[in-house]
């Protein structure tokens, strides 16, 4: 089976809004495991669970960087935007998510879906994907000193070579480079790090914005500009993510930190 073409077919059929084209991806035992809110979908279940789900929510599903393969496995992230601006959905206008699926011949006996919908009003909380259970990762042949070793090696390089300003970053190009796969990268963050894959990469965007922030007036540089140069491709996601970290909007941190300083 050509990935490549298994991935376009799982996105038109997305795109589409075909409940049945996007079930028929998996085998007639897999299971599509909806990982935020913690939910588990058969073959059967999930055409009928999409079916109310496009009813009300009209987005566009694109991938985002290259599909990486290890075996079976296969790993890619996406960008999910409203296609309809006009309409109304129950998610945010914009937002990235991870899938790993697990193949067998022409379907997938799992399907894994990541996703970060933090800018939504109704806010579905992430942030404990990584506290599941100490077995979640039990097969995943990385043990312990492995997983201090890449969490060391993916420290390093965002310090050293910044790479959390880089808006197209993914987590199937960081693992690339932390020289581990997809699945490993995810369990050093999840882990390592209590986080999601966003969260840690949002962490080092925020932490630097405060530095410009602290330093840099309206005059010298406007918010919109931090955000673009720390890594957002937005306004709002970037105060999203601001405030999410730091309890308070940019413009207010910049303002309390302008009054620390006379």
């Amino acid at each position: 089976m050509q990935v490549s073409k298994f991935v376009e077919s799982y996105f038109d059929a997305w795109n589409h809004a075909d409940p049945k084209g996007v079930a028929d991806h998996l085998t007639k035992d897999g299971v599509y495991q909806d990982i935020p809110v913690n939910s588990k979908r058969t073959h059967h279940n999930l055409i009928s669970y999409l079916t109310r789900f496009f009813a009300s929510n009209h987005h566009r599903y694109e991938l985002i960087g290259d599909i990486l393969t290890n075996g079976n496995t296969l790993a890619f992230e996406y960008r999910s935007t409203l296609a309809d601006p006009v309409g109304k959905s129950e998610l945010p206008a914009s937002f990235c998510g991870a899938e790993f699926m697990t193949l067998n011949g022409e379907a997938a006996i799992t399907i894994k879906d990541y996703y970060d919908t933090s800018g939504a009003e109704h806010h579905t909380d992430i942030s404990n994907i990584g506290g599941d259970s100490p077995g979640k990762y039990a097969k995943s042949g990385l043990n312990q000193t492995q997983l201090l070793e890449y969490k060391q090696t993916l420290e390093s390089i965002m310090r050293s070579d910044e790479l959390y300003l880089h808006s197209d970053m993914t987590l199937p190009k960081l693992a690339e480079t932390v020289g581990c796969s997809v699945n490993h990268l995810s369990q050093v963050i999840n882990a390592g790090f209590s986080m999601s894959f966003f969260d840690y990469l949002n962490r080092y965007r925020i932490d630097y914005a405060r530095q410009l922030l602290s330093t840099l007036d309206d005059k010298n540089c406007a918010i919109l500009n931090i955000a673009f140069t720390v890594g957002f491709n937005s306004n709002s996601a970037f105060y999203a993510a601001f405030k999410k970290c730091v309890g308070q909007t940019p413009a207010q941190y910049r303002r309390t930190q302008q009054r620390k300083s006379h």
